[in-house]
């Protein structure tokens, strides 16, 4: 669904408006820039980013020579109509230096979004040999028991074992976690759901 140009306020800030552009699975803020009324239309209209480049003075559609495109999945605009947050499909790494984001983070704060995607992908796309494609070829008993044995291993290294070993124990509990919610057809934003419906 479109949303009208002229229900932005261009004027506030001399017709350029900033743009947010966060990755529409991990949520990791990729890039800002700026767009302006036509910049704005034509990103809707092809559902490719386009900016207005202050340093070349045109517009400029992201990936229009690495190939790099980010492609729309959803616009929201600010409670002020005078900033724009994209979330994007992006293809490749977004920073010109060939990071994956321009902001200079250590690591993705929201991995466990990506590693869901990559158990996605593994289903998909299946690997043969993989440690996924084992599991899923001994059925659902085989992968919700492998919870059960990961949970029990965390509570052990919680009660008896070091820092370092629980990290461990809790991030193969977590992926297996993940695992068998894909194979229930459901994602960590059907858990996201019910946990802040509770919390309301």
């Amino acid at each position: 669904m479109n949303i009208e140009t002229s229900s932005l306020d261009w004027d506030k800030t001399a017709g350029l408006l900033p743009i947010i552009i966060q990755d529409h699975k991990t949520l990791e803020v990729l890039m800002l820039g700026y767009m302006n009324a036509e910049a704005f239309e034509k990103t809707q209209t092809e559902r490719k980013v386009t900016f207005y480049s202050r340093s070349k003075n045109r517009l400029w559609t992201k990936g229009e020579e690495s190939g790099n495109f980010l492609f729309v999945k959803s616009i929201h605009i600010d409670c002020d109509n005078d900033t724009i947050l994209i979330k994007a499909d992006a293809v490749g790494p977004t920073c010109h230096t060939g990071s994956r984001s321009c902001f200079k983070t250590d690591y993705n704060q929201n991995f466990i979004f990506e590693l869901e995607n990559i158990i996605t992908d593994r289903y998909e796309n299946p690997v043969e040999g993989s440690y996924i494609n084992k599991m899923r070829s001994k059925g659902l008993n085989k992968i919700a028991q492998k919870v059960g044995e990961e949970g029990v291993e965390t509570v052990i290294a919680a009660l008896a074992e070091t820092e370092e070993e629980l990290i461990g124990e809790a991030s193969d509990l977590i992926f297996h976690l993940l695992f068998l919610l894909k194979e229930k057809g459901l994602s960590i934003q059907d858990i996201a759901k019910n946990l802040e419906k509770r919390h309301q």
